[in-house]
């Protein structure tokens, strides 16, 4: 039987001019989501067996993840609203009961037994903090040795070296602030991975290689502050704080111009099936004023980000949240994915824990920055170049400085990570070798070369035109059989090098000029190709390359079709120019476009006006020899 239709109140465009949404709106969906999961929990409540994929963990593990990814949704709306939610309390006082308690037979792996519970025991450790005088403090003293036993058993464990670092730390917090053991060791090396994995104006690398994402805002940037609310007189914590706190100011400031006007977060990079988990950032930034943002602008990010999925499918007729984008999608499902793992989109509605008149919820939206006007920007750590544009909406970024992976390794493109653009309206082809956003090289049987392990040559703005650019070898992978990614890198294998390439992308709002120099190509016979913007055909978007008359000649051209559905639609085009024969040793120019509006031949009226001197349609122009110059490429 399917769950009954979500029931929203009118929109509020009064208070929410943009969206429509108010603190009302979000409490009744996060109710509808939980008991809609709940509909498929077990009697006693411990495990929550949802409807859909199982990941290589198994069925017991994915059920705890439902529960504990639900829970901390929970105790988002316990802790603002104690009063109206004593049903969301009582029901998972008796599931952390049952979870717990050795004698159960279906009782929770601990985390000392299986890797994927030390993530899971972290959501429940900061929903039992969140609530702690609702919830832990009434709970039966039997039932908090019950979770203190489960708790312990991650002091000592092992965690790897990026984001997961944390899940061992709010635990052993928590273990602090209620009296069970915990290892000041553990949560110092904790911190002090964290602090090593910092890269600079709040953004954090996952990991050691050029690894960056939405993990940044969702698990760097939201960890700390909610250390702040659950142990706010640890000295360690107070020490933190400032800290924690200008980090994450720095890093709204980059982040809210990472959000389209349609409320779209940057589709860049892995787990994109948390999706509203994006707007967790923006409520962090409120909970203890480390923002710059007014609560505003705050409100605007986070209800654009949770209406952008609720009008594009996230939920199903099940009222289940499910592996996708939009709509459910299987094909985005990694092997740690089950049917529970899309809730922890939970922490995109931790603004919840917030009182209904706390400023970020009384203030009447402001409008993001894409909607006042074009937008540049540069984002130093993950070498992204920011184009917003007023007219369509649309936030772009072309992409010199992430991979996940390291200058000088040769792997395969991981198609969330080493594209040259992502934006907020298209989604990246997900297959291994495209043309996508690419400048690689095609061999006589067709296969196609990858960037990933290239060199970052820098940045600058003059004169309203921003320039990036990087440098590689371009490499054909034959890829291992075991060595397909599952975090971000991609897959590895036996690297065949080509030729050597300098890509520099010269952008103005939705045109990018990208300058193409290719050497050492002589005798590998391979075909250049310069690829567009992956778009759906009925998305209202236009992509397009064209060749620019410039030293070498781009002679052919084609689309890139995908007749079958993918994350965000139904069809996938993706335009390309190149050479028809061998490519030589010279220097290429393309236009490349992605509007939501206007005329392409407008945009693509961007044009060599003299030599070396490139005039953007509006008239910006820019000394292509000078890009080169300043860059420095060999």
């Amino acid at each position: 039987m399917s769950a009954a239709p979500l029931a929203m109140p009118p929109l509020d465009f009064s208070a929410s001019p943009y969206t429509g949404l108010t603190r009302d709106h979000w409490c009744a969906y996060a109710d509808y989501l939980l008991r809609s999961a709940h509909r498929h929990a077990t009697e006693d409540h411990a495990n929550l067996y949802l409807p859909g994929a199982t990941s290589a963990y198994g069925r017991k593990s994915d059920s705890l993840e439902a529960f504990a990814r639900t829970f901390l949704l929970a105790s988002f709306r316990i802790a603002g609203d104690p009063e109206g939610t004593v049903w969301l309390a009582d029901w998972y006082a008796k599931g952390l009961d049952a979870g717990t308690n050795p004698a159960n037979p279906d009782r929770w792996p601990t985390p000392g037994e299986l890797d994927q519970a030390k993530v899971e025991a972290a959501s429940l450790a900061v929903g039992l903090a969140l609530t702690r005088d609702v919830l832990w403090d009434r709970l039966p003293q039997r039932v908090q040795e019950q979770l203190v036993a489960w708790f312990e058993t991650v002091i000592g464990q092992a965690y790897p070296p990026i984001n997961w670092v944390w899940f061992q730390v709010v635990v052993e917090k928590f273990l602090a602030g209620v009296g069970g053991r915990y290892s000041d060791a553990d949560i110092d090396a904790g911190l002090a991975i964290h602090d090593s994995l910092y890269r600079g104006h709040g953004w954090f690398a996952d990991g050691p290689e050029r690894a960056y994402d939405h993990y940044v805002g969702w698990a760097f940037q939201v960890y700390p502050q909610l250390l702040q609310l659950m142990a706010p007189e640890d000295p360690r914590v107070k020490a933190r704080a400032a800290l924690d706190g200008e980090r994450l100011a720095d890093f709204l400031d980059d982040a809210v111009h990472l959000v389209g006007a349609d409320g779209a977060p940057l589709v860049q990079g892995r787990s994109l099936i948390y999706r509203f988990a994006a707007a967790a950032p923006f409520w962090a930034g409120q909970f203890a004023g480390h923002t710059r943002l007014t609560p505003g602008v705050t409100r605007r990010a986070a209800s654009g980000i949770l209406k952008y999925f609720l009008d594009r499918g996230a939920h199903n007729a099940d009222g289940l949240l499910t592996i996708g984008f939009h709509s459910e999608f299987p094909g985005m499902k990694q092997s740690y994915s089950g049917a529970g793992s899309p809730y922890w989109a939970a922490k995109g509605m931790m603004g919840l824990a917030l009182p209904a008149d706390h400023p970020v919820w009384t203030a009447v939206e402001e409008p993001l920055p894409v909607e006042t006007g074009d937008t540049q920007r540069f984002i130093t750590a993950p070498g992204w170049q920011v184009d917003g544009t007023v007219s369509d909406g649309v936030v772009r970024i072309r992409n010199h400085g992430t991979d996940h992976a390291n200058a000088g390794v040769r792997v395969a493109d991981s198609p969330l990570y080493a594209r040259l653009g992502y934006s907020t309206a298209t989604f990246p082809d997900l297959a291994g070798e495209s043309v996508d956003n690419a400048v690689a090289f095609a061999d006589a049987e067709g296969r196609l070369t990858h960037r990933t392990g290239f060199e970052f040559l820098g940045h600058y703005r003059q004169d309203g035109v921003q320039v990036g650019a990087s440098r590689f070898t371009a490499h054909w992978i034959e890829v291992d059989p075991d060595g397909g990614p599952d975090h971000g890198s991609g897959a590895a294998g036996t690297a065949t090098p080509g030729p050597q390439v300098t890509v520099a992308s010269v952008t103005r709002g939705a045109v990018e000029l990208r300058l193409v120099r290719v050497r050492n190509a002589a005798g590998r016979g391979a075909r250049l190709r310069i690829g567009g913007w992956p778009v759906d055909t009925a998305a209202g978007l236009a992509s397009e390359v064209r060749p620019v008359e410039w030293g070498g000649v781009l002679d052919d051209a084609g689309t890139w079709r995908r007749e079958a559905p993918h994350p965000v639609g139904e069809h996938l085009a993706i335009p390309w120019i190149g050479t028809a024969g061998a490519v030589a040793d010279a220097d290429y120019a393309a236009v490349v476009v992605l509007s939501g509006e206007g005329s392409l031949t407008e945009k693509c009226g961007a044009r060599f006006v003299a030599d070396g001197l490139f005039a953007f349609a509006d008239g910006a122009m820019v000394d292509v020899d000078a890009v080169f110059a300043q860059l420095n490429p060999a």
